[in-house]
């Protein structure tokens, strides 16, 4: 019986180590070995920022293919650092190229992945 008792206090202390550890762990990365620990002059950008940039560069490809003739209604379109993605669906075979030619020449898309489509009709 003793021997539980010591087996749950050992347990548990070492979850309550490990547990300290791991919160006291920042989320900022480590200084590579190139670098001497000062600050660079330029920052990172914050995680908000570029949530934001990457929202608004979908929004602008999106513009662009309502304004370009491209019924946007099914296509969603991921942006991740200037890397596009269009997704979903089109009605017409033309439009997924024409999607394709359109996004590729917002500013900002540095890359383009067309995954368009074309959706069946019926039900």
């Amino acid at each position: 019986m003793n021997a539980i008792k010591t087996l749950k206090l050992t347990g548990g202390a070492l979850i309550v180590v490990a547990s300290i550890n791991a919160w006291s762990q920042t989320s900022e990365s480590a200084a590579t070995p190139g670098q001497s620990g000062a600050t660079s002059s330029s920052p990172a950008p914050s995680k908000s920022s570029v949530r934001k940039a990457n929202r608004a560069l979908s929004k602008k490809v999106l513009l662009a293919l309502t304004k370009g003739g491209v019924d946007t209604s099914g296509i969603n379109a991921i942006a991740k650092g200037g890397a596009v993605t269009l997704a979903g669906h089109v009605s017409n075979p033309a439009d997924i190229d024409k999607a394709g030619s359109i996004a590729k020449g917002v500013a900002g898309v540095t890359s383009l992945k067309n995954a368009l489509t074309i959706s069946e009709g019926g039900q």
